[in-house]
Protein backbone atom coordinates (compact mmCIF):
# COMPACT_ATOMS: atom_id res chain seq x y z
CA UNK A 1 0.00 0.00 0.00
CA UNK A 2 2.99 2.47 0.93
CA UNK A 3 3.91 2.42 -3.20
CA UNK A 4 0.41 3.02 -4.07
CA UNK A 5 0.21 6.14 -1.82
CA UNK A 6 4.08 7.37 -2.94
CA UNK A 7 2.93 7.13 -6.95
CA UNK A 8 -0.56 8.90 -6.28
CA UNK A 9 1.53 11.69 -4.36
CA UNK A 10 3.82 11.27 -7.74
CA UNK A 11 0.68 11.98 -9.96
CA UNK A 12 -0.61 14.74 -7.23
CA UNK A 13 2.71 16.50 -7.76
CA UNK A 14 3.10 16.80 -11.15
CA UNK A 15 -0.78 17.89 -11.48
CA UNK A 16 -0.01 20.68 -9.52
CA UNK A 17 2.68 21.38 -10.96
CA UNK A 18 1.27 21.07 -14.57
CA UNK A 19 -1.59 23.37 -13.61
CA UNK A 20 0.20 26.17 -12.27
CA UNK A 21 1.97 26.24 -15.44
CA UNK A 22 -0.91 26.12 -17.76
CA UNK A 23 -2.92 28.64 -15.81
CA UNK A 24 0.37 31.04 -15.99
CA UNK A 25 0.31 30.24 -19.99
CA UNK A 26 -3.22 31.46 -20.49
CA UNK A 27 -4.05 35.09 -21.23
CA UNK A 28 -5.35 37.40 -19.22
CA UNK A 29 -9.26 38.08 -20.00
CA UNK A 30 -9.83 42.05 -19.59
CA UNK A 31 -9.53 43.69 -22.63
CA UNK A 32 -8.57 47.06 -21.05
CA UNK A 33 -9.78 50.78 -21.63
CA UNK A 34 -11.42 48.92 -25.15
CA UNK A 35 -14.30 47.02 -22.64
CA UNK A 36 -15.79 49.96 -21.22
CA UNK A 37 -18.05 50.72 -24.10
CA UNK A 38 -19.10 46.87 -25.03
CA UNK A 39 -17.74 43.52 -25.81
CA UNK A 40 -16.07 43.12 -29.06
CA UNK A 41 -17.22 40.01 -30.84
CA UNK A 42 -14.12 39.33 -33.14
CA UNK A 43 -13.50 35.96 -35.43
CA UNK A 44 -11.21 35.20 -32.77
CA UNK A 45 -13.60 35.28 -29.83
CA UNK A 46 -16.24 33.45 -31.39
CA UNK A 47 -13.74 30.65 -32.30
CA UNK A 48 -12.33 30.19 -29.15
CA UNK A 49 -12.79 26.53 -28.33
CA UNK A 50 -10.68 25.46 -31.15
CA UNK A 51 -7.85 27.77 -30.98
CA UNK A 52 -4.64 27.22 -29.08
CA UNK A 53 -6.22 29.47 -26.11
CA UNK A 54 -9.22 27.15 -26.14
CA UNK A 55 -7.19 24.01 -25.81
CA UNK A 56 -5.50 25.61 -22.43
CA UNK A 57 -9.35 26.44 -20.51
CA UNK A 58 -10.20 22.87 -21.31
CA UNK A 59 -6.84 21.27 -20.36
CA UNK A 60 -7.06 23.52 -16.98
CA UNK A 61 -10.52 22.16 -16.47
CA UNK A 62 -9.66 18.53 -16.80
CA UNK A 63 -6.18 18.81 -15.08
CA UNK A 64 -8.23 20.81 -11.97
CA UNK A 65 -10.92 18.17 -11.80
CA UNK A 66 -7.61 15.33 -12.06
CA UNK A 67 -5.99 17.41 -9.02
CA UNK A 68 -8.80 17.93 -7.09
CA UNK A 69 -10.01 14.55 -7.13
CA UNK A 70 -6.50 12.93 -6.50
CA UNK A 71 -6.56 15.68 -2.99
CA UNK A 72 -9.79 13.28 -2.02
CA UNK A 73 -8.31 9.73 -2.44
CA UNK A 74 -5.21 11.32 -0.73
CA UNK A 75 -6.71 11.93 2.24
CA UNK A 76 -9.22 8.65 2.36
CA UNK A 77 -8.49 6.38 5.51
CA UNK A 78 -7.17 4.03 3.45
CA UNK A 79 -4.41 6.21 2.62
CA UNK A 80 -3.28 7.18 6.02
Amino acid sequence: MDILKIIVTIVFIALGVALSVIVLLQEGKSSGLGSLSGSMDTYWSKNKGRSAEGNLEKATKYIAIGFMLLAVVLNLPVFQ
